[in-house]
């Protein structure tokens, strides 16, 4: 699909100007100003693109000129695309002004090719946006067809008889290699498919036949998708628009019911399931959710999606309606069946059915949970994770703990563990024993009692130097109660041979009370 006047069709959209004022964009090149997209109006008077802005102003002094918005033309070329998600899941992007959309399999919903393309020709005229189709049965003869050819759909099995008559400008060539074949005298395709391929190779370059064999098919060239292809999916279509919040929950649940049979048979749950609202004027919301779990029940389905409209508030507001909703599975996992007990309440499915509340609320990053890492360094030997993490991880984790709390021998650790140790003053007895008072935020503190040490031991890659240093950690009492697990960096002899002007330091890591 080519949008032809996209630059221009974009900001006749946002004016109230009549389309028949001729209207130009122009972009720098070469210290000046040239044209680089026009209209109709402005086509009409014999005004062409690459032109100077100075010839044109010449020739019709009241143009309306407008400077180029590359930005501003990219997003609504995806918005365009993400309407026409509507027609089939994969759509990918030709910038600046074109898409491709593999309609295989999708025609039929829509009466069939002809009747697809003629609806989209006549939606996107009613945004104000012009637009001309081409359909073939590769991708490179259906971006000539749509630029230049007299035929924009192409029979099956016709593509070679309809390349012939093109210009060679329709195989997507480079201007360079264009200016060359137009020295060569070679204009049409018609001209070079037939020719011997290695002289044409030697002098053209191989991207040249690459892009040659593309439009015949001789090579497979793959539309890659803007968005991730959904493992299932299903929609509903609307004859009259509907805007009801509860309609759409209702929708969305029945869909859930259709995905929820399609994930049955092959044994799968869903992770990520995300519902896309396809508006009458062409805007497309997509909100998406996460489980804790594989999920295929309609009713937790809808109740996810009730806390995620809930969010999203007035930045999905139905305007005219809606007049498609599809649901789909982005992510999905295995799904076994699951012998319940007959008098016990399955407590693990309530509270992954709150987890995955209250990440659809608030997000899925906003809620964590601790698992332990397998490290003995404290200030990682717990990671903050999202609480819909992998289910496999989530497996692990669970046996460290189980490992961890049958430990019985396991060290103390503090209730509070800083982020950062906090460095501190203190003097010892002797180098190597515990601390008899400390000095920390301005406070100094008598120790009372002590107890350790904990000697860890540092992961020598840790160090920035080279030089893993040991901590002794100490659990100590203060005269006003304070209960702080404290640790002096770095061993008195051995760890202070590569730093002669170095002193092992004392810091704060948590408090117990």
């Amino acid at each position: 699909m080519w949008l032809k006047r996209l630059s221009t069709d974009r900001i006749e959209r946002c004016t109230a100007t009549p389309a028949e004022k001729p209207l130009i964009i122009v972009e720098p090149f070469k210290s000046a100003l040239r044209v680089c997209a026009l209209n109709d109006a402005a086509a009409a008077l014999g005004l062409r693109d690459a032109m100077p802005l100075a010839d044109a102003r010449a020739m019709y002094p009241a143009l309306w000129v407008e400077n180029a918005t590359p930005q501003a033309d990219r997003e609504l070329l995806e918005a365009v695309a993400d309407w026409c998600d509507g027609y089939t899941p994969l759509v990918g992007l030709d910038p600046p002004d074109g898409l491709f959309l593999d309609i295989s399999g999708c025609a039929h919903l829509f009466g069939g090719e002809r009747a697809l393309g003629a609806d989209i020709l006549d939606r996107l005229a009613r945004q104000g946006l012009s637009a001309q189709i081409g359909l073939a049965d590769t991708a490179g003869c259906a971006w000539a067809a749509a630029r230049y050819g007299d035929r924009r759909l192409v029979p099956k099995g016709d593509t070679r008889a309809s390349l012939m008559a093109l210009p060679l400008a329709a195989l997507r060539l480079d201007g360079k290699v264009l200016t060359a074949l137009a020295q060569a005298g070679l204009k049409r395709i018609a001209d070079v498919i037939d020719r011997p391929r290695a002289p044409l190779t030697a002098r053209f370059g191989e991207g040249f036949l690459r892009r040659l064999d593309q439009a015949l098919g001789h090579e497979d060239e793959s539309i890659k998708p803007r968005l991730p292809l959904p493992s299932y999916v299903a929609e509903r279509r609307f004859p009259d628009p509907i805007g009801r919040q509860e309609d759409v929950l209702g929708c969305i649940e029945q869909l859930a019911q259709e995905l929820g049979l399609l994930l049955e048979r092959r044994g799968e749950g869903a992770r990520l399931l995300q519902a896309a609202l396809f508006r009458t004027d062409g805007k497309v919301y997509r909100l998406e959710t996460g489980t804790g779990e594989p999920l295929r029940d309609p009713g937790r389905i809808k109740r996810l999606f009730i806390e995620r409209i809930a969010t999203a508030g007035d930045e999905c507001d139905p305007g005219f309606g809606y007049d498609t909703v599809r649901l789909s599975a982005l992510v999905c996992e295995r799904l076994d069946p699951v012998q319940s007990g007959l008098a016990g309440e399955d407590n693990q499915a309530e509270l992954a059915h709150l987890i995955d509340r209250l990440s659809a609320r608030f997000g899925s990053r906003r809620l964590t949970r601790l698992v332990p890492n397998n490290t003995h360094i404290p200030e990682f030997a717990v990671a903050a994770l999202p609480a819909q993490a992998v289910r496999g991880s989530l497996a692990a984790h669970a046996l460290s703990q189980e490992s961890l709390a049958q430990e019985s021998l396991a060290p103390v650790r503090p209730v509070r563990l800083f982020s950062r140790p906090e460095a501190i003053e203190a003097v010892a007895e002797v180098p190597d024993g515990p601390p008899a008072r400390f000095r920390w935020r301005r406070v100094v503190h008598e120790v009372i009692a002590t107890e350790g040490p904990e000697r860890i031991a540092m992961e020598w890659w840790r160090d920035a130097d080279g030089h893993a240093l040991t901590r002794d950690y100490f659990r100590v009492e203060s005269k006003e109660g304070v209960r702080v697990w404290l640790y002096r960096e770095g061993l008195y002899g051995r760890e202070m041979i590569h730093r002669p002007d170095w002193r092992p330091q004392w810091y704060v890591h948590g408090l117990f009370a």
